[in-house]
């Protein structure tokens, strides 16, 4: 196919982490796709770009069936294999139509900013969606990593670790990551009351110590 729709990861958020590939299939398109948030990001990559609003599904699908053949860029969140659209246009079109171009999961950006690997971390999602990350964690040599909301926040997650008598763990919440008001915190589980909570989605680390 002449034209193969991109898909393209914006990692944590700020531009300066896109991939320079993914900068350059948002600059040469002719219709770029993608949640509000998402096309404000990279506004500043837009010319005379036609723009299309993610909103409800079969839309957006119908959207892309009047419109195969043109330079189609849609943008993602985070990584494009990680709970992603991906997995939405997978199941409703031919692989074949799509080009993936990922861009940095927010968990690889907070492991870089505490200066540490992940390899020996399990990665998983409480973000819209239940996961028995106590069991997950008990099982883990190093910790974990979790995704979270507004429900299930670091506040909440400490709260249920220490009902259930898990201890030596220290907790690293990543908010804002890779924007300028990016914040950090580490605490020891025991000490979660004192972490103020500032956003509702975040990456958190629960580290084996």
């Amino acid at each position: 196919m002449k034209n193969k729709i991109k898909v393209v990861g914006l990692g944590p958020g700020n531009l300066d982490f896109v991939t320079g590939a993914g900068i350059k299939a948002i600059k040469n398109c002719e219709i770029v796709i993608g949640g509000k948030r998402h096309l404000e990001e990279v506004n500043d990559l837009l010319d005379n770009q036609e723009r299309f609003f993610l909103g409800k599904l079969e839309l957006f699908k119908s959207f892309i069936i009047d419109n195969i053949g043109k330079k189609i860029t849609i943008v993602v969140s985070g990584d494009t294999g990680y709970y992603s659209l991906l997995t939405y246009l997978r199941n409703n079109f031919s692989e074949e139509l799509f080009e993936v171009i990922p861009g940095i999961s927010s968990f690889q950006y907070l492991f870089s900013r505490i200066t540490m690997t992940w390899e020996k971390y399990s990665l998983h999602s409480v973000h819209g969606r239940e996961t028995n990350y106590i069991e997950a964690l008990e099982k883990s040599d190093a910790g974990i990593v979790l995704l979270t909301d507004s429900e299930n926040n670091p506040i909440e997650i400490s709260r249920k670790l220490i009902e259930n008598n898990i201890k030596n763990i220290e907790v690293i919440v990543g908010e804002r990551l890779s924007y300028e008001n990016e914040i950090i915190t580490r605490f020891l589980l025991e000490d979660y009351k004192n972490y103020e909570k500032e956003y509702s989605m975040n990456v958190t680390i629960l580290r084996k110590v």
